[in-house]
């Protein structure tokens, strides 16, 4: 694998900075009030967790960050690329608006408006689909066991600005129990750092900045698995989930983020199909929305749900990498 020292010296300098950093972070948390506002509305076992200090994403981002400047300084120059330029800049700029809608949250209970933060995504995801789409003049989108296949470039950035807000959203939505979110993202950056390592030219600087974001993600999972001391909060889940959206753009392989990220798909088209069937009949498909509180309502374990998620979440990984490698020697 390229660049493979790398890889593991990113991965476990990030990993190490989370969790020797977070015990501080959570003291300053709790000195600031960042609890969680737990929803009524939700399952009343949650709301033993009201209080928890939440916007632990913050401190991944600012490790990821750091340390890439870090690589970028020790190595003379050249990390900072058109591969990793986008996926840094959407982590940074999701990122500012998850922590503001974490801070409101925790003052009030009430975070930014939906309509408010769709806007900023758009903007943020408007940016960086353009941005990838200039940088790497796609005019393609290589489809699965078939190949490239011709897309208009003003097609292609609309196409892209959905997936990254799509994906921002749905990580978010997956946010809603101990260890979920974070354990499944980790699975589906490992899928895409394998990915950006066996691409055709290899990314090697998109494998390590996917390698730091696991290290950060393994360092906040130490706290965050059930009973959680620290939640990712928006400020992680959103940031996150678009930077996992432009990490597959960029690898050319966004197509096969449905089925790296089959845990996402799965979470919000439950929602969305709740909605759907109550407007239209009044019932309830589901015990509760998104899919993983209908499995707590039916009587399984917070820990049973976010592990079997997990195992889902790693098949559908390996799974993903197999139709990249086959798709690759399909065009061979």
């Amino acid at each position: 694998m390229v660049g493979s020292e790398a890889i593991v010296q990113a991965l476990l300098l990030s990993f190490a900075l989370v969790v020797i950093s977070m015990p501080a972070f959570l003291r300053l948390l709790r000195r600031m009030g960042f609890g969680k506002r737990i929803r009524i509305d939700g399952p009343q076992s949650h709301l033993v967790k009201e209080g928890t200090p939440t916007m632990g994403g913050l401190l991944m981002i600012i490790v990821v960050g750091g340390l890439a400047v870090l690589f970028e300084v020790a190595g003379g120059g050249g990390f900072f690329d058109g591969s990793t330029f986008a996926p840094l800049a959407t982590l940074a700029l999701v990122g500012a608006l998850g922590a503001a809608d974490d801070y409101l949250n925790a003052r009030t209970g009430d975070g930014i408006r939906i309509r408010q933060k769709l806007l900023w995504q758009t903007a943020v995801a408007g940016y960086a689909a353009f941005e990838i789409q200039q940088t790497y003049a796609i005019d393609v989108l290589v489809v699965p066991f078939v190949g490239p296949m011709p897309i208009h470039p003003v097609l292609y950035v609309a196409f892209a600005a959905f997936a990254i807000i799509a994906t921002s959203n749905s990580v978010n939505i997956t946010d809603g129990l101990d260890g979920l979110a974070g354990g499944t993202l980790i699975f589906a950056f490992i899928g895409y750092m394998i990915i950006a390592a066996a691409n055709t030219p290899a990314q090697p600087n998109l494998a390590i900045l996917c390698a730091l974001i696991i290290g950060g993600l393994l360092g906040f999972l130490w706290f965050n698995v059930h009973p959680a001391q620290v939640f990712m909060g928006d400020s992680g889940a959103l940031s996150l989930g678009a930077t996992l959206a432009v990490v597959g753009l960029i690898t050319g392989q966004i197509l096969l983020l449905p089925l790296i990220g089959i845990i996402f798909v799965l979470e919000t088209g439950s929602d969305l199909l709740q909605i759907i069937y109550f407007k239209l009949t009044g019932r309830r498909i589901l015990r509760m929305a998104p899919l993983h509180h209908h499995f707590e309502l039916a009587g399984w374990d917070e820990e049973k749900i976010t592990l079997r998620f997990w195992i889902v979440g790693v098949l559908a990984a390996l799974l993903g990498v197999v139709v990249f490698l086959a798709t690759r020697g399909f065009l061979q």
